[in-house]
């Protein structure tokens, strides 16, 4: 794979907050291989045996979630989807490349997913991964800035007037309804 690379793992310097042995990661239905997963505040990280793995920032990643899901062929296991392509290096070119990467709106997506080989333990990979993630808000989300745990003021944000009178029970009884 090109994209594994031979790093230090992340330390207590970098806020790590779980590592997990015996770790089998799964890029894209392909398994790379058993090994030691990272949840640091400053990246996720897998290393294997050889000290050969990959570093996740969290900008990149759009989605985590636990898989219950017993009847797939992994089991258990902490899901990561990542807005970037990585994947095998290939000799051959790829056919229409042109075509496929002419629309901008759709980025590459690659999945990710995590194996322990203790499952008790995929509560606690997902809680760090959830602490983690929450420290690096996405840049683009433009409704996180506005958002104070209150409720949203339509008249402070857009000067718009609103209809506060309270609804009356029964008042739209005998409307009638187009279907």
């Amino acid at each position: 794979m090109s994209f594994l690379k031979s790093f230090p793992p992340p330390g207590p310097a970098e806020g790590l907050l779980r590592q997990q042995p015996e770790t089998q990661a799964v890029l894209n239905g392909k398994g790379l291989g058993t090994g030691t997963l990272y949840i640091a505040e400053s990246r996720l990280s897998w290393l294997d045996g050889s000290g050969l793995g990959f570093s996740l920032e969290y900008p990149t990643i759009s989605l985590h979630a636990l898989s219950r899901d017993r009847s797939d062929c992994l089991g258990e296991h902490l899901y990561v989807m990542v807005n970037a392509k990585f994947e095998e290096e290939s000799k051959e070119p790829v056919a229409d490349e042109e075509e496929e990467d002419s629309d901008d709106d759709v980025e590459p997506i690659t999945e990710f997913r995590f194996v322990p080989s203790d499952k008790s333990a995929l509560e606690a990979m997902f809680t760090a991964m959830c602490e983690c993630q929450a420290l690096h808000p996405d840049p683009e989300d433009e409704d996180s800035d506005d958002y104070d745990g209150e409720e949203y003021d339509v008249e402070a944000h857009d000067g718009m007037e609103v209809d506060t009178t309270p609804t009356v029970a029964g008042q739209f009884e005998d409307a009638d309804v187009d279907h």
